[in-house]
């Protein structure tokens, strides 16, 4: 029987020559992750259930992210769970305030997700790892405790999508205009319980970051999972990071798929998503005059070096605009580290921004860029639901790193190349 990416994947860990979308399958996993949000809430199910045990403790990954370094008592709480648990347990992959990182940009930089390989996380950006030809899923707490006791969960086969990417990409556009783009074609819940495979001769013309951008951001169309072939990109980032086997999935030609969504990369505009939803898009041309307040440049999905390179490329020589605070938020130590060894914070401070130490804070209305009502944004961030940065009467505008820079600049939305 013919089979996708993902069904061949999930194949594998269920131990079947073959799965049917549908189908129910209980599948071995490589990695279960949570945060300082989410895996307090497994643990208690852990503890209540009477579990004594992990799977494997090197198969257990617990990122403290979300509200770190502790915002209040409540998140500190939250952390010192983890801390304990991760302690208890002897956890390999435990990373607080310093080691840490935003999760999905920290397991890949450190080679923790493989391709081939099976992970769920109690986050819904877990997605982020079929860039690299993995399948990876959010999940429940509970989900993640039973996985984290037993190194197993329960899936039902998903149908899938093929997304067929062809051309090349302009300057100043990336793959955050490619994901908005499919998102306002097929619509926040065009993907429903799916998988987004993206093929197509345009694959090979994208960088692994737009890749992990697109990927994380495949769950906003709904998906169960998003996931790219296996390719001279891909092993060259798993070169040095990854130091175990992995296995190489391609679908076969003639897999099955719901439906083809066909994109031409090189037709594609700098794209804004409106409030309050990510399928509200708009090409730049077409954004108006907005005004705006705050600028977010960072998050899991678009706090990778590139975004860090090309923000600093439009801030250089120029200053943010007096009406805007500019918060910049590298994805992980190590990018922070390349930013001040490239210059990049120095570049950011000198235009008047504000730069922290990797967290999702501000993505999740959590800390570190909250607004007030009536105030506008322009963020790298994932998603723009009502009140999703703070007050219910705020408005959040999805766009690239290069829109949100220029924005900064001039206080408005805008295209960067008109800078």
């Amino acid at each position: 029987m013919p089979m996708t990416m993902t069904q061949k994947i999930l194949a594998a860990h269920a131990g079947l020559p073959e799965v049917r979308s549908g189908q129910l399958i209980r599948a071995k996993l490589d990695l279960v992750l949570g945060n300082d949000i989410t895996s307090p809430v497994a643990i208690r199910e852990f503890y209540g259930a009477g579990f004594d045990s992990v799977f494997d403790p090197t198969k257990i990954a617990m990122v403290m992210d979300h509200f770190t370094p502790n915002k209040d008592i409540k998140a500190a709480e939250q952390c010192k769970t983890c801390r304990e648990f991760a302690k208890k347990f002897k956890l390999k992959h435990f990373y607080d305030v310093g080691p840490m990182g935003i999760e999905h940009a920290l397991l890949p930089e450190l080679g923790l997700v493989a391709a081939g390989e099976c992970i769920i996380g109690a986050d819904s950006h877990t997605c982020t790892y079929g860039a690299l030809g993995a399948f990876s899923t959010g999940v429940g707490s509970t989900d993640m405790a039973a996985g984290m006791v037993t190194g197993e969960a329960w899936f039902k086969v998903p149908e899938a999508i093929q997304v067929r990417l062809t051309g090349k990409l302009r300057p100043m556009v990336s793959g955050k205009d490619v994901i908005l783009r499919l998102i306002g074609l097929i619509g926040v819940d065009g993907a429903l319980y799916q998988s987004l495979e993206y093929t197509g001769d345009g694959v090979a013309t994208l960088t692994m970051d737009d890749r992990l951008c697109i990927a994380n951001m495949s769950i906003e169309a709904g998906a169960k999972n998003g996931i790219f072939p296996v390719d001279a990109v891909t092993e060259a980032y798993m070169q040095g990071r990854v130091d175990r086997p992995y296995t190489a999935y391609a679908p076969d030609p003639d897999a099955e798929y719901v439906r083809t969504v066909d994109i031409d990369l090189s037709t594609l505009e700098p794209t804004v998503a409106f409030p309050h939803l990510p399928e509200n898009t708009r090409e730049i041309g077409d954004a108006g005059e907005v005004a705006i307040q705050q600028v977010v440049i960072g998050s899991c999905t678009n706090g990778w070096l590139s975004d860090m390179a090309v923000a600093a490329e439009i801030l250089a020589g120029r200053k943010v605009h007096p009406d805007v605070r500019c918060i910049v938020i590298p994805g992980t130590q190590q990018i922070y580290l390349d930013c001040i060894e490239r210059g990049y914070v120095k570049t950011f401070v000198e235009a008047g921004c504000a730069v922290s130490t990797p967290t999702c804070g501000p993505c999740l209305g959590g800390h570190m860029g909250v607004l007030a009502a009536g105030e506008r944004c322009v963020a790298t961030t994932n998603r723009n639901f009502v009140g999703r940065m703070g007050h219910v009467d705020s408005e959040v505008y999805l766009a690239s790193a290069q829109v949100a820079a220029a924005s900064a600049i001039t206080g408005k939305i805008t295209d960067p190349r008109t800078l």
